[in-house]
This record gives C-alpha cells, structure tokens and sequence, in this order.
C-alpha cells in the first residue's frame, strides 16, 4: 500500500511536469491526487519533496531508463517470449483452416420449426 500511495504521489508529481510546471509544489501534487478520487499521505508527500530536493526530474527520469536497461534478468524473459508469439500466428491459422460442423447437421430442430422430425 505504501509503494502504491508514493507512486500516484510521483505520478501526480511528474503529470504536473508534463504540463509545463517547473517545480510542482506539495500543494499541486496533492490537488492531482485528491481530483483523481485518491487520498494523500502526507508523511509520504513530505518525503517525496525532500527526496526531489535539489534534483531534476528529467534527469531523474533518464537515470531510470539507464537503470532498467542495464537489468539482465528483465530483459531475458522478453527475448524467450518472442519466439512463442512469432509461433501463435501460425497456430491460429491452422485451426482457421478446419472444417467448421454445423450444430443444426441431421436434421435437428430445437424450436419445433419444420424440417427436424425430433420432439424438441
């Protein structure tokens, strides 16, 4: 919960950002929580503004990215997974090619209309 509760924190943060606000202010990113149905912590806030202290977020941000891309174990399932979905396709396709049976063959006529010969 505490994890979730500082990303919309960080989420709000960043949205204000986006929208061309410099230094959002704790104010700020308490009114996007807040707009959007949630509640904020206000421990948490108060952590995320001294934790940005002195900080760009841009620059934030891209050491980030550089940290997630330097993760060998994510990117190796992503690889194993690619073949697989290059495989799906063609599975697809060849049960696309079966012959379809229509439920109605042999003459059945659940709703009593004509042509069946059975009591249903």
């Amino acid at each position: 919960e505490l994890f979730r509760d500082k990303m919309k924190l960080i989420a709000a943060y960043a949205l204000l950002v986006l929208g061309g606000k410099e230094a959002p202010t704790s104010a700020e990113v308490s009114a996007v929580v807040t707009s959007a149905g949630g509640e904020v912590d206000e421990a948490s806030l108060a952590a995320l503004f001294t934790d940005l202290e002195g900080k760009d977020i841009h620059e934030l941000l891209a050491k980030g990215e550089e940290d997630l891309k330097s993760c060998v174990g994510a990117a190796a399932p992503a690889g194993g997974a690619a073949p697989a979905a290059e495989g799906a396709p063609a599975a697809a396709a060849k049960k696309v090619e079966e012959e379809e049976v229509d439920a109605l063959d042999g003459g059945m006529d659940m709703f009593g209309g004509g042509g069946g010969g059975g009591d249903y």
